[in-house]
């Protein structure tokens, strides 16, 4: 389990297609501190450590997994949002996520707003019953409240703070986005659905 209050931003710097895709992600973590098996969101993807080294650590991500997400985008020198799994003990600061990313967004309009970036996305039609204003989303791991839903369509506000503590300063329109639903609203849409 996470948070989606991204701790890291860490940097592919390579990836090799073995079965499934391997990748190499540059970090400031400890990586003495980071047992093999441990699982690091990265970008929003819930995935496990298979090796190590003094400033990195190794993945291999599923077809399953590359097919749900936007990691079949990542290029070597891509920057990624990380976190490290809950603790017990932690302080929950954005919401409960769980690195099981179920689609992806796009990023349709970006708008300046002050200090601010006004950024709406467009969320698959299946997974679009799910978000709500006012309520929370991960996008690329990042825990953030929505403003406004239109259809398909979802606001989000982005300071200046997210912006330069996770990727979010380098998105552009068209990018592809992992997004994972609040866990609450899928328990409270299928608890109706049963009625």
């Amino acid at each position: 389990m996470f948070t989606g209050i991204i701790t890291d931003i860490g940097t592919i710097t390579d990836l090799k297609q073995e079965g499934d895709l391997r990748a190499r992600i540059r970090c400031g973590y400890d990586t003495s501190r980071i047992d093999m098996g441990a699982s690091i969101a990265s970008d929003g993807v819930c995935l496990t450590v298979v090796d190590l080294g003094p400033d990195w650590y190794e993945v291999q991500v599923s077809a399953e997994t590359v097919d749900k997400s936007n990691l079949g985008d990542w290029k070597t020198g891509r920057r990624v949002n990380l976190e490290r799994a809950l603790k017990v003990g932690d302080e929950l600061g954005g919401h409960i996520v769980s690195g099981h990313v179920d689609g992806v967004a796009e990023v349709i309009a970006m708008n300046d707003d002050g200090d601010s970036t006004r950024v709406t996305l467009r969320a698959p039609r299946a997974l679009a019953q799910f978000i709500a204003p006012k309520g929370s989303v991960a996008l690329n791991g990042t825990s953030l409240t929505v403003n406004e839903v239109d259809g398909c369509d979802f606001g989000i506000n982005f300071i200046p703070h997210t912006k330069i503590a996770t990727t979010w300063g380098d998105v552009t329109v068209s990018d592809r986005i992992n997004l994972e639903i609040d866990t609450l609203a899928r328990y409270v849409a299928r608890l109706a659905e049963m009625r």
